[in-house]
């Protein structure tokens, strides 16, 4: 029953979170290690709600939403934000992917790009023709070659644990580290990995749900009756849930040390010294400073994370537009599609650091549209019936809501004031 969690799971270590986290560690030290580590806790709570709406209503939040949202326009509207959020979420994937085959073979970024792309679409045939299962088994193998490259530069050149201890006291030091804050709680906390986990826990069990339309004006509902396993076992929702909260705390617990060790390997090594800003600039400091096979594992790092998490996101942009407009486009097709506005910045030159880091902002500003309404849904009792929130559940969630949105607003009102 483990492996929605740890796929989703993959979103938070994607190229736009090796970008956040290395340019705060290197500009600022350990002065943000207090975000890393609060969005890492709400992300906990965030995709627990995820798949929990999934598992129990045997719907993805796209679904479920497309059902209550009565407005056609409505319904447009807020697909048009979730998209541009999958799109900027693409961009950064394709270009993670794209300057790690520059640092490793010299590859041209518009032709990394390219290849990033023909390697998903590969991951997203492998899923269509052999199942979630399959592809899962490679997004987890990926995640592991992740968690090696990004880790063993923090297990050569240790971080100064008195600076540590000091970065988990919640403070800023002006309106960049606001922007690096807010890109790195965007890059932790992705929209898109709401919508897709809820989509995958529903996968995991295709058929098997026993629904109860009690539940839900849109008839989507599971009793405690449970669902078939592959031998004809009965499993209850009681325990698919108690088994959900293990694999999110697996996945969470895997991908919040991954994005702590980015930053602490930056704000060890790289503070202060000129280029690491960039992620070239950054491997070259890691060369110099820790050897070539410490940069080597960061770059190859980064080339996992561009592959496994471009797959994820191009499979939530699918589960997006069904969800809400029930359009299925081929997921092939969308690929495609979603490749182009990736391919003309790497074309144009467009700095691809600088690209990263702003496209994890955009994602910041897309997380109260996906978040809200993950928190009233599964506080509802007509949705989610006996298994809705507990009311401290929903009070954590409220309040991650508003710290977000806080620090959106804020963000937004440094920068329009100078």
């Amino acid at each position: 029953m483990l492996g929605p969690a740890l796929v989703a799971g993959v979103a938070y270590l994607d190229p736009g979170n090796v970008a956040s986290n290395f340019s705060a560690g290197a500009r600022y030290g350990y002065l943000l290690v207090w975000v890393v580590v609060v969005g890492n806790l709400m992300a906990w709570l965030i995709q627990y709600l995820s798949a929990k709406l999934g598992v129990v209503t045997g719907g993805s939040l796209p679904q479920v939403l497309g059902e209550r949202i009565r407005s056609k326009t409505g319904r447009r509207a807020y697909w048009l934000q979730a998209e541009l959020v999958a799109m900027a979420t693409d961009l950064a994937e394709v270009i993670g992917g794209a300057v790690a085959l520059y640092l490793l073979f010299g590859v041209p970024l518009v032709w990394g790009g390219l290849i990033t792309g023909a390697v998903s679409i590969a991951l997203l045939v492998l899923q269509s023709k052999r199942g979630p299962r399959a592809f899962e088994n490679i997004v987890i193998a990926l995640l592991l070659v992740i968690a090696i490259g990004f880790v063993a530069g923090v297990v050569v050149a240790p971080p100064d644990p008195a600076g540590v201890v000091a970065g988990l006291v919640p403070r800023f030091e002006g309106v960049d580290s606001v922007l690096l804050a807010a890109s790195i709680l965007g890059a932790t906390i992705m929209p898109h990995a709401i919508y897709a986990h809820s989509s995958l826990a529903r996968d995991r069990f295709p058929g098997g749900a026993a629904r109860d339309d009690r539940h839900s004006p849109g008839g989507l509902g599971r009793t405690d009756r449970g669902v078939q396993d592959a031998s004809g076992r009965t499993i209850t929702t009681a325990r698919l849930l108690r088994a959900t909260k293990w694999d999110v705390t697996i996945a969470m617990i895997v991908a919040g040390t991954v994005n702590l060790c980015m930053l602490l390997l930056a704000a060890a090594n790289l503070a202060g010294v000129s280029g690491t800003d960039t992620l070239e600039g950054a491997y070259g400091a890691l060369e110099a400073g820790l050897g070539q096979v410490v940069a080597t594992l960061f770059a190859v790092g980064l080339l996992a994370s561009g592959l496994a998490s471009t797959s994820v996101g191009a499979y939530a942009g699918a589960e997006i537009m069904d969800g809400l407009l029930h359009v299925r486009v081929p997921l092939i097709a969308r690929r495609l599609v979603t490749l182009v506005p990736a391919l003309v910045i790497l074309a144009i030159g467009v700095d691809p650091t600088l690209a990263l880091v702003l496209s994890q902002v955009v994602l910041s500003f897309g997380i109260p549209f996906a978040l809200i309404p993950l928190v009233a849904l599964t506080a509802r009792r007509e949705v989610l019936g006996a298994w809705r929130n507990r009311a401290l559940t929903t009070a954590l969630g409220i309040l991650a809501s508003i710290a977000l949105v806080t620090l959106n607003a804020t963000l937004l009102f440094l920068v329009f004031t100078g």
